[in-house]
């Protein structure tokens, strides 16, 4: 079968939420999609809170990722150790709540594997080797899974691309998040791994990275610092759709599927 995976950009604030659950469920629809996985670490603005992450299950989500922000809202410390539909990056300290990696059933009874690990560069370098650790997962608990999807949230173009060559042919998607600007180099690498730099972000199209213009602006110009806030106006929605031959456990198409209200 052609499994239909959709992976959506950095949910940020209320209208983000509130954008996904105006279209995601007639994207997911409009597109077959059999799984879906949204990255929620800006829902809270900095952050994510278990309200939050409930309002993204709601909207469609199957399974939501998280990044540097992860910790913005301690509040989600509990719900991260309790919910297995809620991932943080793996390389975090192991100490810390919550799972970087989950198993998950897909259509067919297929086992749908999803990883998130973070970046290191210009991020956190006391983060465990983001490369280090995919391989101990791949060939720990990432082994009993038929397909395998990796979200890597990371600053550096460069970094995520060196992330997707290497585990090319060893899973099937890999995307990356948190620089909140849609790329346009969706492709397949040689081995059949879908790769895309960046899926974009779901919230304020008129913004820089989410934040009202006036709030960015006024830090380059050296200005007292200010609270950042969330744009107003319309919403746009930043999503790729991965199709996957589970048959040669290759990605065949990965196409994006952005919308804005």
């Amino acid at each position: 079968m052609l499994l239909h995976l959709l992976a959506v950009g950095d949910v940020v604030a209320q209208g983000g939420l509130d954008c996904l659950h105006r279209h995601l469920r007639r994207l997911k629809k409009e597109h077959d999609v059999h799984f879906t996985v949204v990255n929620g670490e800006n829902a809270a603005g900095l952050g994510l809170l278990p309200q939050h992450a409930e309002e993204l299950f709601d909207a469609g989500a199957d399974v939501i990722t998280l990044g540097n922000h992860t910790w913005g809202k301690r509040q989600i410390a509990d719900y991260l150790e309790d919910n297995p539909y809620i991932l943080r990056p793996a390389n975090f300290a192991p100490n810390l709540p919550g799972r970087g990696f989950g198993l998950y059933e897909g259509p067919q009874g297929l086992r749908l594997g999803v990883l998130n690990l973070m970046g290191r560069f210009q991020l956190d370098a006391n983060l465990d080797s983001p490369f280090r650790r995919a391989d101990e997962i791949l060939a720990g608990e990432g082994a009993q899974a038929d397909l395998l999807f990796v979200d890597f949230h990371a600053e550096a173009t460069s970094e995520k691309g060196a992330m997707a060559w290497y585990l090319d042919g060893r899973v099937q998607a890999v995307w990356g998040t948190h620089t909140h600007v849609p790329t346009a180099d969706a492709q397949i690498l040689p081995q059949g791994t879908g790769f895309i730099t960046d899926l974009g972000m779901t919230g304020p199209a008129r913004s820089i990275l989410g934040v009202k213009p006036e709030n960015s602006v006024a830090r380059f110009l050296g200005q007292l610092p200010r609270r950042y806030e969330a744009a107003d106006g319309p919403n746009r929605l930043g999503a790729v759709l991965f199709t996957i031959d589970t048959q040669t456990k290759r990605c065949c198409q990965v196409t994006r599927t952005d919308l804005t209200d």
